[in-house]
């Protein structure tokens, strides 16, 4: 590890001491004292941790991209070791890997939980799983800024005109997503509140909504989401998570007049507006339009979370839609609507040109004069081939733990998209305490895995495995 991947890790490592700082001053306050001493001791040791990491001797050393890849994928491996700390010290008789599957389920914003019954959780504690999964989420959207030089240039161009990051851009882009993502954050909580959502549940629901996680403060949703205006505000704010984090941004400085900034967020409201009317043509006489919305919403932000109904009938579609994905720079995990889009277009094209052979077909994008070149196409289509070989792996290792094969199935895809298990798809009274241990640390690996980009991973591959 260079100085790079120290430096980095360890400034997510004080960021955790912070939030433990916090839980402290939060249990102190209303004399929460029987957990207190594991925020100590989370707080000491990653503080400590980050202030060795960024004391270390410095290096003049370029970074290179595979460097970058592996530090991201060692700090969604360390980070959540601090996190286990308060649910280890805190809960009678949990096991370490069963405290360290729920911290890297939370920072990876997969949602998966060990603990069937909230009720019997510390407020504290709860509010401790909301934070893994927000300062997950930042770390997340942190690494693509990192990473930014493995995307092709239509991805890139939604976000910035730099093709390339220098230190000072990647500084000032982190700056910024810093402040709009604690703003955003700050947004959901005022709004959840002002729909007369207790304070403690509209808080957790913020940290958790805008990471695109899936961890309740409750057990079920109907304690908190009662009523229909709820509903649609739940689903609006789920929607945060979908889109660019750089939406709002965007349209408060649109004096820029870059279309390329809005081009993919159109694409998305186009394909969110789609799926709405088509949902509600097929399923009004069985769902409420408010329960349609939010199932759509938890879906396509990949929190899945849901209100306790049977959708028995939409669990396959809802299945298909998480795998699509929202925003390239969003807190949402899938293959990613743009991907998706574009091979569709790119494989229409192919089959007309049998057709008409003189004809030439350009990869042009709708409403754009953006047009998606070979290689990235090439790229679009290895990321899917990974994330279908991913879900073979993951789903035969299930099967082979006792898992029956439907579940097996839905669980893999759930992982590798890194979504809550839920009513929506069938899996709501799954227990994951009660898996084998070979079981829980193979969803471990592949919730990381899934939380990196699949195509992340196939750089990794190619540098060990080809040398050229």
């Amino acid at each position: 590890m260079s100085r790079f991947s120290f430096i980095y890790i360890g400034i997510f490592s004080i960021i955790i001491s912070i939030l433990s700082f916090f839980n402290i001053i939060y249990s102190n306050y209303f004399n929460l004292f029987l957990n207190i001493d594991s925020y100590i001791y989370s707080l000491i040791s990653s503080l400590l941790f980050g202030l060795i990491f960024l004391i270390k001797k410095k290096e003049e050393v370029k970074v290179s991209i595979y460097e970058k890849i592996i530090t991201v994928i060692l700090g969604y491996a360390i980070l959540p070791l601090f996190i286990s700390i308060p649910f280890y010290f805190s809960i009678h008789n949990i096991t370490f890997i069963n405290a360290y599957f729920e911290s890297v389920s939370g920072f990876t914003s997969t949602g998966f939980s060990i603990f069937e019954n909230i009720k019997h959780l510390d407020e504290s504690l709860i509010l401790w799983r909301s934070s893994s999964q927000w300062v997950g989420g930042l770390y997340f959207l942190f690494s693509i800024i990192l990473l930014i030089d493995i995307f092709d240039i239509n991805l890139k161009k939604s976000l910035t005109n730099y093709l390339s990051f220098n230190t000072s851009e990647t500084l000032k882009q982190s700056a910024k997503i810093l402040i709009l993502y604690t703003s955003l954050t700050l947004g959901i909580f005022i709004l959840l509140t002002m729909s007369n959502i207790r304070s403690f549940n509209s808080l957790n629901l913020a940290m958790t909504l805008i990471s695109s996680g899936g961890f309740l403060p409750t057990n079920n949703l109907e304690n908190i989401i009662n009523n229909k205006t709820k509903e649609i505000v739940l689903s609006f704010t789920m929607l945060l998570s979908f889109f660019s984090l750089f939406l709002s941004y965007n349209l408060l400085t649109i004096k820029n007049k870059n279309i390329n900034f809005f081009q993919e967020d159109f694409y998305l409201l186009i394909y969110f507006c789609f799926l709405v009317v088509l949902f509600f043509v097929f399923f009004n006489s069985t769902f409420t339009f408010s329960e349609i919305l939010i199932s759509l919403s938890s879906s396509i932000s990949n929190i899945g979370i849901s209100l306790n109904r049977s959708y028995q009938n939409m669990s396959f579609l809802l299945l298909i839609i998480t795998i699509i994905g929202g925003s390239f720079f969003s807190t949402s995990s899938g293959i990613r609507f743009v991907k998706i889009y574009s091979l569709f277009k790119f494989s229409m094209n192919e089959l007309v040109s049998h057709a008409k052979p003189m004809n030439v077909f350009i990869n042009k994008l709708e409403f754009s004069d953006t047009s998606v070149e070979t290689k990235d196409i090439n790229k679009y289509f290895i990321s899917v081939l990974v994330f279908i070989l991913s879900l073979l792996v993951l789903s035969s290792l299930m099967t082979i733990s006792g898992i029956n094969l439907e579940s097996s199935f839905k669980l893999s895809i759930l992982t590798l998209m890194n979504t809550v298990n839920s009513s929506m798809y069938g899996l709501k009274e799954f227990n994951f305490d009660e898996l084998q241990y070979f079981a829980k640390y193979f969803l471990i690996i592949f919730m990381i895995i899934g939380r990196v980009e699949l195509l992340t991973l196939l750089i990794i591959i190619k540098k060990f495995l080809f040398k050229n």
